[in-house]
């Protein structure tokens, strides 16, 4: 049996995590299927009922894509309730290069990744700075709140 893997998140505005995941993961927004002009168009021809979608639905991707075909598809669900509590699982982007890179290199590497991702909406947690240990890492939170850690 084949399995893929889709990530999805629960959101008030999928189309501003389109945009920061995008640029966060390096994705693309996920186009819709040939023979549609948007989402909603393929979601109509498929029946989903116009009243079911929320207001602008489907109007421009909710979903982002790798375009090497490697990574999950990631669909930004949205909700209307908000993000009340930590999360209980988070995503990990993993830049340093793991423990045979200098830890000077690799923290270089988290903190362009950490200037990108702020200019790009997210907001710095906390930072995990631990020389004896060999670690430096930072914990930031996406537009809406949802955290995850940059390595």
């Amino acid at each position: 049996m084949e399995m893929t893997l889709q990530l999805t998140i629960d959101c008030a505005h999928p189309q501003r995590l389109v945009a920061f995941w995008s640029e966060a993961l390096g994705y693309i927004p996920e186009p819709p299927p040939g023979g549609h002009a948007t989402w909603r168009g393929y979601w109509a021809a498929m029946g989903v009922p116009e009243e079911e979608l929320p207001a602008g639905a489907g109007d421009i991707p909710e979903s982002i894509v790798d375009p090497a075909g490697q990574g999950p598809r990631v669909w930004f669900q949205q909700v209307p309730e908000l993000k009340a509590t930590k999360n209980r699982m988070h995503l990990d982007l993993k830049v340093g290069g793991g423990r045979d890179v200098p830890l000077a290199v690799r923290t270089q590497r988290v903190t362009t990744t950490v200037e990108r991702l702020v200019k790009a909406g997210a907001s710095v947690l906390r930072i995990t700075d631990e020389p004896d240990m060999g670690q430096y890492a930072v914990q930031l939170q996406d537009p809406e709140g949802n955290e995850f850690d940059v390595v």
